[in-house]
Protein backbone atom coordinates (compact mmCIF):
# COMPACT_ATOMS: atom_id res chain seq x y z
CA UNK A 1 0.00 0.00 0.00
CA UNK A 2 1.94 2.71 -1.41
CA UNK A 3 1.33 6.75 -1.02
CA UNK A 4 -0.50 8.75 -3.95
CA UNK A 5 -0.29 12.21 -4.94
CA UNK A 6 -3.69 13.65 -5.48
CA UNK A 7 -5.34 17.51 -6.14
CA UNK A 8 -8.06 17.95 -3.62
CA UNK A 9 -11.35 19.33 -5.80
CA UNK A 10 -12.99 20.92 -2.69
CA UNK A 11 -12.29 20.98 1.08
CA UNK A 12 -11.44 18.16 3.08
CA UNK A 13 -11.38 18.50 6.75
CA UNK A 14 -8.19 17.24 7.94
CA UNK A 15 -6.38 17.06 4.62
CA UNK A 16 -6.66 20.36 2.96
CA UNK A 17 -8.13 23.02 0.93
CA UNK A 18 -9.66 22.78 -2.70
CA UNK A 19 -6.58 22.86 -5.28
CA UNK A 20 -4.18 21.12 -2.43
CA UNK A 21 -1.98 18.42 -3.57
CA UNK A 22 -1.61 16.10 -0.89
CA UNK A 23 0.09 12.85 0.03
CA UNK A 24 -2.54 9.74 1.42
CA UNK A 25 -2.24 6.33 1.00
CA UNK A 26 -3.74 4.55 -2.16
CA UNK A 27 -6.55 2.38 -0.81
CA UNK A 28 -7.88 6.13 0.94
CA UNK A 29 -7.62 7.98 -2.73
CA UNK A 30 -8.56 5.24 -4.80
CA UNK A 31 -11.44 4.32 -2.76
CA UNK A 32 -12.63 6.94 -0.81
CA UNK A 33 -11.16 10.63 -2.22
CA UNK A 34 -11.36 10.10 -6.16
CA UNK A 35 -15.08 7.79 -6.05
CA UNK A 36 -16.65 10.83 -4.26
CA UNK A 37 -15.13 13.59 -6.96
CA UNK A 38 -13.02 14.95 -3.24
CA UNK A 39 -10.31 14.39 -5.37
CA UNK A 40 -7.95 13.81 -8.77
CA UNK A 41 -4.73 11.35 -9.21
CA UNK A 42 -2.19 14.09 -9.45
CA UNK A 43 -1.21 13.76 -12.97
CA UNK A 44 0.25 16.74 -15.21
CA UNK A 45 -2.85 17.28 -17.01
CA UNK A 46 -4.85 17.50 -13.69
CA UNK A 47 -2.35 20.01 -12.05
CA UNK A 48 -3.08 22.17 -14.62
CA UNK A 49 -7.08 21.71 -13.54
CA UNK A 50 -5.54 22.31 -10.11
CA UNK A 51 -4.23 25.63 -10.45
CA UNK A 52 -7.15 27.04 -12.03
CA UNK A 53 -9.33 25.40 -8.85
CA UNK A 54 -7.11 27.28 -6.51
CA UNK A 55 -7.41 30.02 -8.65
CA UNK A 56 -11.57 30.31 -8.08
CA UNK A 57 -11.26 29.10 -4.73
CA UNK A 58 -8.79 32.72 -4.30
CA UNK A 59 -11.28 34.80 -5.64
CA UNK A 60 -14.59 32.96 -3.70
CA UNK A 61 -12.69 34.04 -0.87
CA UNK A 62 -11.51 37.28 -1.68
CA UNK A 63 -15.68 38.21 -2.99
CA UNK A 64 -16.22 36.79 0.46
CA UNK A 65 -14.28 38.68 2.48
CA UNK A 66 -15.63 41.78 0.50
CA UNK A 67 -19.40 41.01 1.15
CA UNK A 68 -18.27 40.18 4.86
CA UNK A 69 -16.66 43.79 5.30
CA UNK A 70 -20.12 45.32 3.38
CA UNK A 71 -22.37 43.56 5.62
CA UNK A 72 -20.22 44.46 8.57
CA UNK A 73 -20.38 48.30 7.75
CA UNK A 74 -23.73 47.91 7.47
CA UNK A 75 -24.28 46.55 10.25
CA UNK A 76 -22.27 48.69 12.62
CA UNK A 77 -25.28 51.26 12.22
CA UNK A 78 -27.91 48.74 13.13
CA UNK A 79 -29.78 49.09 16.40
CA UNK A 80 -32.21 46.11 17.78
CA UNK A 81 -35.00 46.49 19.66
CA UNK A 82 -36.11 43.01 21.27
CA UNK A 83 -39.55 43.18 23.64
CA UNK A 84 -39.29 40.82 26.81
CA UNK A 85 -41.94 40.26 29.40
CA UNK A 86 -40.57 41.26 32.66
CA UNK A 87 -41.31 41.30 36.43
CA UNK A 88 -39.47 42.48 39.63
CA UNK A 89 -36.37 44.65 39.24
CA UNK A 90 -37.27 44.52 35.23
CA UNK A 91 -35.83 41.01 35.41
CA UNK A 92 -36.82 39.31 32.24
CA UNK A 93 -38.88 35.73 32.49
CA UNK A 94 -36.15 34.06 30.39
CA UNK A 95 -33.40 35.10 28.90
CA UNK A 96 -33.05 36.91 24.96
CA UNK A 97 -32.03 34.33 22.57
CA UNK A 98 -29.67 34.57 19.60
CA UNK A 99 -32.93 33.32 17.49
CA UNK A 100 -35.12 35.82 19.09
CA UNK A 101 -31.89 38.39 17.99
CA UNK A 102 -31.74 36.75 14.46
CA UNK A 103 -34.88 36.99 13.71
CA UNK A 104 -35.32 40.80 14.66
CA UNK A 105 -32.50 41.72 11.83
CA UNK A 106 -34.42 39.47 9.53
CA UNK A 107 -37.38 42.17 10.56
CA UNK A 108 -34.45 44.81 9.09
CA UNK A 109 -33.40 42.64 5.90
CA UNK A 110 -30.51 40.92 7.11
CA UNK A 111 -30.41 36.95 6.76
CA UNK A 112 -28.35 35.99 9.67
CA UNK A 113 -27.85 32.74 11.06
CA UNK A 114 -28.27 32.79 14.40
CA UNK A 115 -25.16 30.69 15.34
CA UNK A 116 -23.10 33.57 14.13
CA UNK A 117 -24.35 35.46 16.38
CA UNK A 118 -22.77 35.88 19.94
CA UNK A 119 -24.38 37.22 22.87
CA UNK A 120 -22.80 38.84 25.86
CA UNK A 121 -23.65 36.14 29.12
CA UNK A 122 -27.14 35.54 29.47
CA UNK A 123 -29.30 38.69 29.07
CA UNK A 124 -31.56 39.00 32.39
CA UNK A 125 -32.17 42.45 32.49
CA UNK A 126 -33.57 45.19 30.60
CA UNK A 127 -31.24 47.96 28.78
CA UNK A 128 -28.63 48.19 25.90
CA UNK A 129 -25.80 45.39 25.17
CA UNK A 130 -23.64 44.73 22.23
CA UNK A 131 -23.91 41.51 20.03
CA UNK A 132 -21.37 40.04 17.83
CA UNK A 133 -22.02 38.62 14.52
CA UNK A 134 -19.23 36.06 13.12
CA UNK A 135 -19.49 37.10 9.65
CA UNK A 136 -16.27 35.35 7.86
CA UNK A 137 -13.08 33.96 9.78
CA UNK A 138 -11.68 36.56 10.83
CA UNK A 139 -14.45 39.93 10.27
CA UNK A 140 -17.12 40.40 12.79
CA UNK A 141 -19.70 43.07 13.22
CA UNK A 142 -20.95 44.68 16.81
CA UNK A 143 -24.89 44.89 16.95
CA UNK A 144 -26.65 46.95 19.37
CA UNK A 145 -29.14 45.28 21.08
CA UNK A 146 -32.38 47.12 23.05
CA UNK A 147 -33.96 45.09 25.11
CA UNK A 148 -37.38 46.92 26.57
CA UNK A 149 -40.43 45.86 28.23
CA UNK A 150 -43.32 44.45 26.06
CA UNK A 151 -45.54 46.92 24.74
CA UNK A 152 -43.10 49.75 24.83
CA UNK A 153 -41.02 49.13 21.36
CA UNK A 154 -42.79 51.46 19.69
CA UNK A 155 -40.93 54.34 20.74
Amino acid sequence: MGLMRVILTQDVEKLGKAGDVVRVRGGYGRNYLIPRGLALVATPGNLKRAEEIRRRQLQREARNRQEAMELAARLADVVVTIPARVGEENRIFGTVTNQQLAEALAEKGFQIDRRKIELPDEIRTLGQYQATIRLYQDITATVTVWVVRAGEEEG
